[in-house]
């Protein structure tokens, strides 16, 4: 067997992972786009009383694995870009020039040069993925994308590698679902991102039992909400308008102006300056 004939037949396998037996029998035209949808965010999700998950599990949702990069073709194929529209996507997240971006779990960089062109010279993509294999591909297509400004960076489950406190936005599409320890990358994403940065999950809907993706490959809005604001992020929106996909905004909270105490003394009048 030849080496891409190998690689073609993990892709397919892998593939074979993600989609239910229907999808993977027959391909579904993607909707036309309908403009974004922002619907009322409902009040603040609580954290629950701590749970004991059955191991692969966090709060109640099964973990699922990590995609291998032998499946790498799948991320590339042609019917990528009608199903989940990427340049859409990154319009309504408003990416500019200038800004720090991470892609976290980025792959071989399907999203990071799309992101690299957007931010220009001035700004910089962190691309950060767990397989080494996947980051050299990463540097391969950057190269022949003739982009200079993705930063690959090798990370784990436990530590995003990212700079604290200077990232604008972090992006994860179809990826925070396969995080073996939720909590702890959470926690590194927040310290990463500046006051007032944004977290983006882009997650398959799990409430649409119509979209052609296994249950544990997808998230719903309320089981996103209910794992990511107990750590910290606050809730901002959810985009509706791809025909799979949620695209869920979350912000890191800035810092607020503390209330004056009734206990401190009054503040001095300005003394009137005297007359030149």
């Amino acid at each position: 067997m030849t080496n891409s004939t190998g690689r073609l037949l993990a892709a397919i396998l892998c593939a074979g992972a993600f989609l239910t037996a229907p999808a993977a029998r027959a391909q579904q035209p993607a909707p036309e786009p309908s403009g974004e949808v922002k619907p009322q965010p409902p009040a603040r999700a609580k954290a629950k009383a701590p749970r004991r998950d059955r191991p692969g599990f966090y709060k109640g949702r099964r973990i699922a694995d990590v995609m291998s990069w032998q499946g790498v073709e799948w991320l590339f194929r042609e019917t990528r870009v009608e199903e989940e529209q990427p340049e859409a996507m990154l319009d309504a997240l408003e990416v500019a020039p200038g800004m720090t971006v991470a892609d976290v779990g980025a792959g071989a960089g399907y999203h990071s040069i799309r992101l690299a062109r957007r931010v220009g010279d001035e700004g910089v993509v962190l691309a950060t993925d767990v397989q080494p294999q996947m980051l050299r591909m990463l540097r391969d297509n950057a190269k022949a994308a003739g982009v200079r400004n993705v930063r690959p960076l090798l990370a784990s489950q436990r530590e995003t590698k990212l700079p604290a406190g200077e990232v604008d936005l972090i992006l994860m599409v179809d990826v925070y679902h396969e995080c073996s320890d939720p909590e702890t990358l959470l926690d590194g994403l927040l310290a990463a991102l500046k006051p007032g940065g944004r977290l983006v999950l882009v997650e398959f809907r799990g409430e649409d039992p119509e979209v052609p993706i296994k249950p544990e490959h997808k998230m719903t809005l309320e089981q996103a909400r209910l794992e990511v604001e107990p750590r910290g992020f606050d809730f901002k929106t959810s985009h509706e308008f791809l025909p799979w996909q949620h695209v869920i905004v979350f912000e890191k909270p800035r810092p607020t102006r503390p209330e004056p105490s009734k206990d401190d003394p009054p503040a001095k009048p300005e003394e009137p300056k005297p007359a030149p």
